[in-house]
């Protein structure tokens, strides 16, 4: 005889942790997310319910199956993640489990989320993000962004951490982290020799730009 667990009826909805990537839909009116293992073909939205990854017409999560939202306990165990090189330019994710969910010693796999707050890694030169950037990368009908400073951004496609808020809805925030409270991220990121190469960046772009106004009103005396 195989015995089961109680059901559980919380009071309130449990809370998880998950990494993520930020996309932006093809006309760039919609912000969402993409998996970084099992699912990442299926982007979602801040709130959303999960389908079968495998096509099958069950309900997720289903005991026999892999489908439905995953989430972890502990927001260590999710930025333990991060540490990998192919996550790091993932976002951290606090999510509320809807629905029906299986527990497991580490974490959920649930039919229903919903994104509550999204901390963005800093940029890779190691300054705090100020924007979200095309990462050069996407999925059909999604580009995905990543965390950036204002000069690592340059010409790039990019828009403001609080702009993917307001496009996500639900009342989803998003804020950049700290350079030290980052796994993986030297605490000195932002030391003077970083300080100087940055202000030497900005000052070669503004000549840049002096550069072609003075082209540009050449152009018009001619």
């Amino acid at each position: 005889m195989r015995l089961r667990l109680p059901a559980e009826r919380p009071k309130e909805p449990p809370t998880g942790y998950k990494i993520a990537r930020l996309a932006l839909s093809q006309d760039g009116a919609r912000a969402g997310f993409t998996g970084v293992s099992l699912g990442a073909a299926l982007p979602y939205g801040v709130l959303d319910e999960a389908h079968c990854v495998y096509g099958r017409r069950h309900a997720a999560p289903h005991r026999r199956c892999d489908c439905g939202f995953h989430c972890v306990h502990e927001r260590a165990a999710a930025e333990a993640f991060l540490c990998t090189a192919e996550h790091r330019g993932a976002a951290l994710l606090q999510v509320t489990v809807l629905g029906a969910y299986i527990r497991f010693e580490r974490g959920f796999r649930y039919a229903r989320q919903r994104v509550r707050a999204v901390t963005v890694r800093p940029c890779r030169c190691g300054a705090r993000a100020v924007v979200l950037a095309d990462a050069g990368w996407g999925r059909p009908g999604w580009r995905v962004v990543e965390g950036a400073c204002g000069a690592c951004a340059g010409r790039r496609a990019s828009l403001r951490l609080a702009e993917f808020a307001r496009l996500a809805g639900e009342g989803l925030t998003v804020t950049g982290a700290r350079p030290d409270s980052v796994p993986g991220t030297p605490s000195e990121a932002m030391g003077v020799p970083e300080l100087l190469a940055e202000a030497a960046l900005l000052q070669a772009r503004l000549d840049l730009f002096q550069g072609e106004l003075a082209r540009l009103a050449g152009d018009g005396k001619s």
